[in-house]
């Protein structure tokens, strides 16, 4: 069982006390880790190559407190929670033309006149101060009411999900972190597959508590008689179809991966390589001989099917994932890294777009979905019913896979 369920689940229904902690916190891990590219990229202005999968940054660090800034303290409906009117008047302030992420292209934010990064800091210090002195200015009726607490609950969520962009980035341009919050860590033996029955599935949630828009609708699906993997598969199980020449064989790989490979040339895992001794694995910049029994990992969603395609099996589908993970909990392991499926990320039905308008709907039908945590996530994001998703050609992220039997 995933040892931070439980916190990410009370995350969603914190009141003032834990919210207050957690915000704090979050910054905390934030700065931090900020600190680490100061101290790599000295000398450089804090610049990186302009790349899909990366952004500036000062721009991150400016476009963190900016969002919260624009969610809380510059938002006249942050009360209604939900419902608030995403396009309410605020007043006007210099962050908007830097940091708002569904105005300012991503190609753009290299040519941004960014302030640095003592200054910027000293404008998320007065945000999250902000934030706080909103959050301890509740009334004691508003202090347990989910519209009210929305837009924490959602700020907070956020700068989570961009410190671990962070450490990905990081792992991108080689930068060396060492803190062992952040490391992959060797999986136990696993057990037998778990076993399910044919039924349906109430896929999603409604309720108390915080959801993001694209969980919410609940709904049944039918779900077959079925056999899934009570972990995610490591290098032990990963490497032999490496080995095997599969990257050059075109039978395992669907349309779509093929024409990845041709563009991308890749023979191997991203952060892989391998010499007269062996595999060797990228990690803050240095190469480490690889543990086999290390999630795979860094792996796009083609590679996933690819193997599952040489071995016989197939990648589960969102719904049969989520029902493990909630009906087994205690044999379902996850959260070494995020798990592509074989769903593709559309809206469940009813879908009604939450304020922040640019988190799910714009993506529908683009990307595959993934479920689970990885060794990069925040404790207080792990939830069983959370959809991440991301194209499937990215292996920047720490995503790996499990799979099912074919029938």
């Amino acid at each position: 069982m995933n040892p931070h369920t439980r916190i990410g689940t009370s995350i969603r229904q914190a009141g003032v006390a834990a919210l207050a902690q957690a915000l704090a916190d979050s910054r905390r891990d934030t700065l931090a880790t900020f600190a680490h590219y100061e101290a790599a990229l000295a000398g450089t202005g804090l610049a990186v190559p302009l790349r899909a999968e990366l952004n500036p940054p000062l721009w991150e660090l400016g476009h963190i407190g900016w969002f919260q800034a624009w969610w809380l303290g510059r938002n006249p409906q942050r009360a209604r929670g939900a419902l608030a009117n995403p396009d309410a008047p605020r007043p006007p302030d210099a962050g908007d033309a830097l940091y708002d992420s569904s105005r300012v292209p991503h190609d753009q934010r290299w040519q941004l006149p960014l302030p640095g990064a003592q200054a910027t800091r000293r404008t998320l210090q007065a945000q999250l101060q902000q934030t706080l002195g909103l959050l301890q200015a509740l009334p004691d009726g508003a202090a347990a009411d989910d519209d009210a607490l929305y837009f924490f609950r959602l700020a907070l969520l956020h700068e989570d999900m961009h410190h671990e962009a962070a450490l990905y980035m990081a792992q991108a341009l080689g930068i060396a972190l060492g803190d062992a919050r952040w490391q992959p860590v060797p999986l136990v033996p696993p057990g037998p597959a778990l076993a399910f029955d044919a039924g349906p599935w109430r896929l999603g949630q409604d309720g108390p508590g915080f959801q993001f828009d694209n969980e919410c609708g609940a709904h049944l699906v039918p779900l077959p008689a079925g056999q899934i993997d009570a972990q995610v598969r490591t290098w032990a199980d990963y490497l032999p179809f490496v080995d095997a020449g599969a990257y050059a064989q075109p039978r395992w790989w669907s349309a779509a991966g093929q024409a990845w490979l041709q563009q991308t040339g890749q023979t191997a895992p991203r952060y892989l390589r391998r010499d007269g001794t062996g595999w060797w694995q990228q990690r803050g910049g240095q190469w480490w001989p690889l543990d086999p029994a290390l999630p795979a990992s860094h792996l796009t969603a083609f590679e996933a099917e690819a193997w599952c395609a040489w071995a016989g099996r197939r990648l589960p589908t969102e719904a049969e994932w989520e029902r493990a993970a909630l009906q087994r909990p205690e044999a379902f392991a996850w959260g070494a890294v995020w798990e592509w499926t074989a769903s593709p990320f559309v809206a469940y039905p009813g879908f009604v777009a939450h304020p922040y308008r640019d988190y799910s709907a714009p993506w529908f039908g683009s990307r595959p979905v993934l479920r689970g945590a990885s060794a990069f996530t925040q404790p207080r994001l792990h939830h069983p019913r959370y959809r991440n998703y991301f194209p499937a050609w990215r292996n920047d992220i720490l995503a790996g896979f499990r799979s099912c039997a074919t029938a």
